[in-house]
């Protein structure tokens, strides 16, 4: 045998070896994959009320700024998802109006679709990250992640100033969530947990803290949310009153 090809062997053995050892360790992170519903409360919580804000520590200036916001938008009911905006971090995940959401996983990517307006997250891992300088800044803003045992733990930055949510924040807000399994129901069913973290020293005197939990839906599918469609029969509706027709 010649040494070229004991080289190759070698080579060959030690990227099984290295890929066994990265399969094995990927195995040992659970799954999160699957459709998630609202879930049960945390022993001892009050159940929510429809409608209320929770108190925030907003400081003098922010907190001015959004008063003005909501005494602009209050009597005409004008919001954000009324005209098919996403709601955006941290409402996407702490509330999504009540709508489910599916999570894929993959070794280097976790993607995140919630059935409210559509909206889109995806947690990146490893090689996949984005560099700060290329990241692109949104409502839902960037999202790394990394494994601490069985803890995905997510940080999202690159957000947009949002005045307009439950949980306004700064553009440099940032947000850490920790997802883990937490048992299961009754029933069986899984229970899925994230202790999340919002940080904004400049509209807010101390970080703005929450759990929020799902359970999943086994064999569960998402549906469609078309809320365009709505604003497009609108328009036509308008075109033909304005042209004195029926539609077609």
């Amino acid at each position: 045998m010649t040494v070229s090809i004991v080289k190759s062997l070698a080579l060959a053995v030690g990227l099984g070896l290295a890929a066994s050892a990265t399969m094995a360790a990927e195995a040992t992170h659970p799954d999160f994959t699957g459709l998630w519903t609202n879930g049960p409360r945390a022993p001892g919580a009050a159940p929510p009320v429809r409608g209320a804000a929770p108190s925030l520590p907003l400081l003098p200036k922010p907190k001015a700024r959004r008063e003005a916001f909501m005494n602009l938008v209050r009597e005409s009911g004008a919001s954000s998802s009324g005209s098919c905006l996403g709601t955006g971090m941290p409402g996407s995940m702490t509330g999504s109006g009540g709508y489910p959401m599916e999570i894929i996983q993959r070794p280097e990517q976790v993607t995140v679709l919630y059935e409210a307006h559509t909206e889109l997250r995806q947690f990146f891992l490893g090689d996949r990250q984005i560099k700060q300088a290329d990241r692109v800044a949104g409502r839902n803003g960037y999202s790394g992640a990394h494994w601490e045992g069985d803890t995905l733990v997510v940080e999202t930055d690159n957000l947009v100033e949002q005045l307009d949510e439950t949980y306004p924040h700064s553009e440099n807000a940032t947000i850490v969530e920790r997802y883990h399994l937490n048992g299961t129901d009754a029933q069986g069913r899984r229970i899925l947990a994230a202790d999340w973290v919002m940080t904004d020293p400049d509209f807010y005197s101390e970080p703005v803290k929450g759990t929020k939990t799902w359970l999943e839906v086994p064999n569960g599918h998402l549906l469609p949310y078309e809320c365009n469609e709505e604003i497009w029969s609108a328009k036509l509706n308008e075109l033909a009153k304005k042209a004195g027709v029926a539609l077609p």
